[in-house]
């Protein structure tokens, strides 16, 4: 019994993995002038910085900007990486009396 449940998990964890390659979620600054776009999976894929910014050359802003973009994008990429998973697990464990998710 167990070991099922185990396999089940295993699988439910490498197909969790496998549809976070596939979702893209960005975090932004400045209205947009930084873009960033992460996966599911938190690995970064693009970077937009639009030109107007990059025409005021400040690079300590820009570089600001980036770090606000890139937390924003990996705080959503986690969130919703968790409500998957919260998801996969509903139907995987079977239900344990006092455990939600």
């Amino acid at each position: 019994m167990f070991g099922d449940i185990i396999n089940k998990v295993k699988l439910a964890q490498q197909d969790h993995k496998l549809r976070m390659e596939q979702i893209l979620v960005d975090g932004q600054a400045e209205n947009g002038q930084v873009k960033v776009v992460v996966n599911g999976n938190k690995m970064v894929k693009q970077i937009l910085i639009s030109p107007e910014l990059f025409a005021q050359g400040d690079k300590e802003a820009i570089e600001d900007l980036l770090i606000i973009a890139l937390n924003r994008a990996i705080e959503k990429a986690e969130a919703f990486s968790n409500d998957e998973m919260k998801e996969m697990a509903k139907g995987v464990i079977p239900p344990i009396p006092g455990l939600t998710f």
